[in-house]
């Protein structure tokens, strides 16, 4: 199976130059752990809940004034669309993530996956 089948395509994202208080307000509106950071249409970081608190509240940084490209992953980690939902669970499971943005072959955004979509379909 391929992680088009299972993944998402309602996707929250955030312009690199948004502010972690309006990542803050995005995770909690949408009950999400992450949000892909994005300039033109292309992922250039993830910004976690963690990050937030490790990145901006224990650093005593402004949340109103931090921009997202300040604090989010510099190598987001993501897999592709046709990409076999296996292959994509052991990579995750090497990565120890628990979900991944997922691009098109022209590292376009997609959508989203979390192991828990796939987890069933490759222990099959």
């Amino acid at each position: 199976m391929k992680v088009s089948e299972v993944m998402s395509r309602d996707v929250q994202t955030l312009a690199a130059d948004a502010t972690a208080l309006q990542a803050a307000q995005c995770l909690a509106a949408h009950d999400i752990g992450f949000v892909p950071v994005t300039r033109d249409d292309r992922i250039i970081g993830i910004v976690t809940d963690r990050d937030i608190v490790a990145r901006v509240l224990a650093d005593n940084r402004d949340p109103n004034r931090t921009r997202l490209e300040s604090i989010a992953s510099n190598e987001p980690k993501y897999c592709y669309e046709d990409e076999d939902c296996e292959h994509v669970a052991r990579n995750m499971d090497q990565l120890l993530v628990r979900r991944l943005p997922v691009v098109n072959r022209d590292k376009r955004l997609v959508g989203v996956v979390s192991i828990e979509d796939i987890r069933p379909r490759s222990a099959a």
